[in-house]
């Protein structure tokens, strides 16, 4: 087995075991976001497993004087020197520098996204507390105590009634 494929199993294990999969699985709303994380999940560790099974072993050394014996040394010194010439290429990864540069921008653009998310969300909770309030506080609110919350409201009421618009 080549060094770079090694390289390439170890780095995935490395990968795997520093991936917060709980973390990631708490932030799914629906159930079949949560079956498509699993199937993720699952496929990635499968994946993970092969490469350390599969790829991360040397194979074993081949003993031809075993062979020599058992078969004759002609035949056995032409298939070692058959064996000899092969060569395995080594693999060349192509495809990462040109992700890489998009994965990052991706990142960089989820953690903008994230952000403009938690500043909606406190938004939006404190709007919901103000609607809460509001309910409690309406069957005795005056009318006097609720503009005074919506000045802008009071503002068009009074143009409207200035403008003698009566909503017909």
């Amino acid at each position: 087995m080549s060094g770079s494929v090694k390289k390439i199993a170890d780095v995935t294990f490395k990968a795997g075991r520093t991936i917060d999969w709980e973390g990631m699985a708490k932030l799914l709303v629906t159930d079949e976001a949560r079956k498509e994380f699993s199937n993720l999940r699952r496929a990635f560790d499968d994946v993970n497993s092969q490469l350390q099974t599969k790829f991360s072993q040397e194979p074993e050394p081949i003993n031809w004087e075993y062979y020599r014996k058992g078969i004759g040394s002609r035949l056995v010194d032409m298939y070692k020197e058959a064996y000899d010439s092969v060569e395995i290429p080594k693999f060349v990864d192509t495809v990462t520098p040109q992700y890489k540069p998009k994965f990052d921008a991706l990142l960089v653009e989820l953690k903008e996204a994230e952000q403009k998310s938690l500043k909606e969300s406190e938004r939006l909770e404190k709007e919901v507390a103000d609607v809460q309030e509001l309910k409690k506080k309406l069957s005795t609110m005056t009318a006097e105590e609720y503009f005074e919350k919506h000045p802008e409201l009071k503002k068009k009421f009074d143009d409207e009634i200035r403008n003698d618009y009566w909503g017909y």
